[in-house]
C-alpha cells in the first residue's frame, strides 16, 4: 500500500506542480519537462508495483483486503466504459465532435478508467489506486477550469475521423483486454 500512495503523490505533485506553482515551474525551463516525466513515469511504476504486489522485490506486499464484492454483470459494463474511455482519449487528439461537448476529454477519459475498474474490484487496493487517479482527475479539471477560461470549441470533425477514433477505441480496447488477459487478469469475467 505505502508504494500506491508514493506513486500517488509522485503522480499528483508532478502534474499538478504546472498550475499549483507556475513560476516555479517556469524557473526549471526546458529542463524541468523531462523531471517531470521522469517523476510521472517512476509514480506509475510505484502504483504498478505496490497494486501487483512487490514480494518479488523483496519488500512486503500488501494483504488483499475485501471492501465488497462486485457482482460479475460489471465486468460488461467496465468493458463498455473502456471502450468510451478509448474513444475520449483518441477524440482528445483528433477533436471530434464530442470535444465540442466535452471540455476535457483526456481526463473524462481517465476517470471514466477510474470508475470503469471501481466497479469491477472491491479490494482496498483498488479503491486506494483508482480512487485516487480519479480523484486527481477530478482535481484536475477544476483546476485547469479555475485557471483558464475555455477557449474556442473545436469545429465539426469529419465523418472519417470519428470512424477512426470509434475503430481505434475498440482495436486498443482489444489490446488492452489481450495484454490484461497475459498477466493473468482475465477482462472477460
Amino acid at each position: 500500500m505505502t508504494l500506491i500512495l508514493l506513486g500517488l503523490a509522485l503522480w499528483w505533485g508532478a502534474h499538478l506542480f504546472k498550475r499549483l506553482a507556475p513560476a516555479r515551474r517556469a524557473g526549471l525551463g526546458e529542463p524541468g519537462k523531462g523531471l517531470m516525466t521522469v517523476l510521472i513515469l517512476l509514480g506509475v511504476v510505484l502504483m504498478v508495483l505496490g497494486y501487483r504486489g512487490s514480494d518479488w522485490l523483496g519488500l512486503e506486499g500488501a494483504a488483499f483486503v475485501e471492501l465488497w464484492s462486485p457482482p460479475r454483470f460489471l465486468v460488461h459494463v467496465n468493458n463498455l466504459l473502456m471502450i468510451f474511455a478509448f474513444y475520449l482519449y483518441a477524440a482528445s487528439g483528433m477533436k471530434t465532435r464530442i470535444t465540442r461537448l466535452i471540455r476535457h476529454p483526456q481526463l473524462t477519459a481517465v476517470k471514466t478508467w477510474a470508475i470503469a475498474h471501481l466497479l469491477v474490484n472491491g479490494d482496498l487496493a483498488s479503491v486506494v489506486l483508482f480512487g485516487g487517479i480519479l480523484a486527481w482527475a477530478v482535481v484536475s479539471v477544476i483546476v485547469i477550469n479555475r485557471a483558464e477560461p475555455r477557449g474556442p470549441l473545436p469545429g465539426p470533425a469529419s465523418t472519417g475521423k470519428e470512424i477512426g477514433a470509434v475503430v481505434g477505441a475498440v482495436v486498443v480496447t482489444g489490446v488492452v483486454m489481450l495484454i490484461h488477459n497475459w498477466l493473468g487478469v482475465p477482462p472477460w469475467g
